[in-house]
């Protein structure tokens, strides 16, 4: 939608093929239905990817000019601790600006349109879509890789773009959760609690994040996990070890975690883990955290038990096994390769007057509005570079 309505200011003629039965599905599930569509920082430590290629993006469409644009369309921002929302705090005021901000600029927009090929065809390019076929002279890709393909990216145009000779990054999904061994998962499922947590590869540490970490059944999900998930996606690919600890006091250190279980014993000489954890930890993850550490249930704790406990507290690991999929995954790793496309005008380096736009190329985002940031400024450039000679 960017891409359609940078085009279609310059006076172009653009056309929309959407193989959904409404434009921006994903749009309406960012930022939990809120829309968090851009960040106050954005930085290079807030992506993953090719960075010359999103220098040289960003440097031509800024946080500054996303808010000025929608602003201008009709979104008012509202800043929370950096974070750019609507200030109807409603995805859907997005999207309806986008659709209306085509509907004014003249975009020709085709719902229920399944692209099935694109070919070179006369100087210009035939599209064959559910819908019917189309001509262009131009044709900017924004369809997306894989993630949530229920609403619209099931990867199905990477196939297409692989027959016009391009290749690919390797594809993984991010902003998800994780499939973990070394803990009692079930048992916790549903759990939320404070935690920090540190992802180490082949036991180097790559990179810590502290937030709100919840349990599945299956491992760990939340924000925090969300925010490694790039670099431990990549380890796991690449079929590295990939531990990540868990802090659940990550306000105490470890001596301090000590301290407290030992005054905590002080009042209960015969207690129990469950008795020392009790306030401290949610319930529900006493049990496992008691078994991490070795600890009987029904034992009343030695000093061994009160070291054992609170190195599992300060410092608990548990093995990444799998990302837990594309279909919850928020985003995709990975994309077309760099070197196969003019990084300053997203053009085809193999086939003039193809473009790419949005998370099709190598580049993505921590949580917080950066992939979003990035799906403008791309469709930005892709949308200004389209009709030149």
């Amino acid at each position: 939608m960017m891409a359609a309505v940078t085009a279609a200011r310059r006076g172009l003629s653009v056309l929309v093929t959407e193989q959904m039965d409404k434009p921006g599905k994903k749009l309406y599930a960012t930022g939990n239905g809120r829309c968090n569509f851009t960040n106050a920082v954005i930085e290079k430590r807030c992506f993953h990817g090719d960075e010359q290629l999103l220098e040289a993006v960003l440097a031509q469409f800024s946080k500054e000019e996303t808010l000025s644009f929608f602003h201008e369309i009709g979104v008012f921002p509202k800043e929370k601790n950096g974070y750019y929302y609507p200030n109807s705090m409603q995805a859907s005021s997005v999207v309806d600006a986008l659709v209306a901000e085509m509907k004014k600029d003249k975009v020709n927009l085709v719902l229920n349109s399944g692209l099935q090929t694109v070919d070179p065809w006369k100087n210009s390019f035939l599209i064959k879509t559910t819908a019917g076929s189309f001509y262009g002279k131009q044709v900017i890709f924004a369809t997306g890789l894989m993630a949530s393909p229920k609403l619209g990216s099931d990867g199905s145009a990477l196939q297409i773009i692989k027959n016009l000779g391009h290749h690919f990054m390797p594809v993984l999904p991010v902003l998800c959760g994780f499939e973990a061994r070394g803990f009692e998962f079930k048992k916790a499922s549903k759990v939320r609690c404070e935690a920090e947590l540190a992802l180490f590869v082949d036991g180097k540490c790559m990179v810590t994040e502290r937030g709100e970490l919840q349990f599945a059944d299956y491992g760990i999900s939340g924000i925090p996990v969300f925010q490694i998930s790039s670099p431990a996606a990549h380890a796991l690919y690449e079929k590295k070890e990939t531990v990540v600890t868990i802090n659940f006091l990550p306000d105490l250190s470890f001596r301090e975690i000590k301290k407290e279980l030992h005054f905590r014993l002080s009042g209960n000489p015969d207690g129990t883990s469950s008795v020392l954890l009790s306030g401290l930890l949610n319930q529900n993850l006493v049990v496992p955290v008691s078994k991490k550490a070795g600890i009987s249930m029904n034992r009343s704790l030695d000093e061994q038990a009160v070291h054992n406990l609170a190195s599992v507290l300060h410092e608990c690991p548990v093995i990444l096994t799998g990302m837990h999929g594309f279909s919850f995954a928020q985003a995709c790793a990975g994309g077309i390769k760099t070197e196969e496309i003019h990084i300053k005008t997203l053009e085809s380096g193999l086939i003039p007057g193809i473009y790419f736009a949005g998370e099709i190329l190598d580049v993505d985002g921590i949580c917080g509005g950066y992939n979003l940031q990035w799906a403008w400024a791309s469709g930005y450039v892709a949308g200004s570079a389209v009709g030149h000679d």
